[in-house]
């Protein structure tokens, strides 16, 4: 699941419609040579999953275990950091949104196309998001726990891009909204954010070429 935008950049027209280097015949370039510049390097995020994981714990300390709900498929990475990163005892879960598929833009109406399997009932949560943009999708999954009983709902997202908001949204019971970083208007992979399935195994946030979603229907990518 991609939403953000990439920038309208001049590509000369012998490269224009190029495909990333995995859709390419080997020999192919590396997933690096598609990176135009990396905006968070590993140690950066290392560091930042860190910082959340201690603010969670000291809020969620003396609590009932939550429930961190991953929204699959581009959040598991960072959920997988972070809750190994917590001292409390915890649940976790993992829903799926359908608004992208293989394609480059979102239709603007998600829908639970893969719903939890754990109760949540009375139970805390906390939303755990690769990127927030235009709100659609948080705060539908936002009403969707709020429906199932959840007693509160915060978000935990690693890039946040309010720039781009649309639907506004708020926490449920005594959740509250947790930010890795506030992100710039760019067309970002890595750290499980993907471009047609792809580059989610980058260790890495970085800044996809332009060449590299060029001629896919003449529309801008969003993540």
């Amino acid at each position: 699941r991609n939403k953000n935008k990439g920038q309208n950049i001049s590509i000369p027209i012998s490269q224009r419609h190029r495909r990333p280097s995995y859709f390419l015949s080997p020999p192919c370039p590396a997933m690096e040579g598609d990176i135009e510049r990396v905006l968070w390097n590993e140690d950066q995020i290392s560091k930042r999953v860190s910082e959340l994981a201690a603010q969670l714990t000291l809020d969620f300390t003396g609590a009932p275990p939550p429930v961190f709900v991953g929204v699959a498929t581009g959040a598991a990475v960072f959920l997988a950091d972070l809750v190994r990163r917590l001292s409390i005892p915890v649940f976790i879960d993992f829903v799926r949104v359908g608004s992208y598929g293989f394609g480059t833009q979102s239709n603007g109406a998600p829908t639970i196309t893969s719903d939890l399997k754990l109760d949540v009932s009375g139970k805390h949560v906390v939303l755990v998001e690769d990127i927030v943009d235009t709100g659609n999708t948080i705060a539908r999954l936002i009403s969707h726990l709020e429906s199932k009983g959840a007693s509160s709902v915060s978000v935990c997202t690693f890039l946040n891009k309010p720039s781009r908001r649309k639907t506004s949204f708020q926490m449920v019971g005594k959740g509250k909204f947790y930010q890795g970083f506030e992100c710039p208007d760019y067309f970002m992979v890595g750290y499980g954010m993907d471009f047609a399935e792809l580059y989610r195994n980058l260790p890495y946030v970085g800044v996809l070429k332009p060449e590299c979603y060029e001629g896919f229907g003449g529309i801008e990518p969003q993540n």
